[in-house]
């Protein structure tokens, strides 16, 4: 069974949902037959990160949100977020684009290191509150899961895999995604948000079910 995940390192219900597909996984007694594979998806394509104006600040701007609303909506999202082992620092949080890290992970993906290099990029922005958009922050992130920093810094400074990134963009497109994270299971059943553990694991039952027939 192939899971395929669309998601940016910036979405903060990705790595929710993320933790709870795995949750579901854990669960699950083929576990061991299940591919899970992470595409690039990017919530701004626009969005440049100002180290002068904090996440809350990005925000509201972004979203045309008053301040107060912003950090009481993220102040509840960090509590789902403790509901399953994570952590996220809001204040410290550095809002950047993302498409040079997507084009690091098409590359780690390319080498078996994708779901490691996601969870690292993922942990690397919620909770160490590092710049993703930072090229010798992603060459040290990605040595930290088995790439090579040169060969790293080669992708980056040539910029490699940009179009497999534009793919996976607009495959989602094409399919009809509207948001992150966005889950599809055998290319059969689709499940958007970071629903609860039990919804991934009816969709994991009823495509392993249908597998059999």
């Amino acid at each position: 069974m192939k899971i395929e995940v669309w998601s940016d390192f910036v979405c903060p219900f990705c790595y929710i949902g993320k933790r709870h597909l795995e949750k579901a996984l854990e669960q699950f007694p083929h576990r061991d037959e299940v591919t899970v594979e992470f595409k690039s998806y990017q919530l701004d394509s626009e969005v440049e990160y100002d180290p002068e104006t904090n996440f809350y600040e990005t925000f509201s701007k972004l979203k045309g949100m008053p301040l107060d609303q912003v950090k009481e909506m993220n102040e509840q999202v960090r509590q789902i977020a403790a509901q399953v082992g994570l952590t996220y620092h809001f204040d410290t949080m550095k809002y950047a684009n993302t498409f040079d890290a997507h084009r690091v992970a098409q590359f780690a993906e390319e080498q078996g290191k994708g779901k490691e290099i996601t969870e690292r990029f993922l942990h690397a922005y919620f909770t160490e509150s590092e710049l993703l958009s930072d090229h010798e922050t992603l060459i040290k992130l990605a040595n930290e899961v088995g790439l090579e920093k040169e060969v790293v810094k080669e992708v980056l400074e040539q910029n490699k895999y940009s179009q497999e990134v534009q793919n996976d963009i607009e495959l989602a497109r094409q399919i009809g995604v509207q948001g992150v994270p966005f889950f599809v299971f055998d290319q059969k059943y689709a499940v958007s948000g970071a629903q609860p553990i039990e919804t991934f694991q009816q969709a994991l039952e009823q495509t392993w079910k249908e597998k059999q027939v």
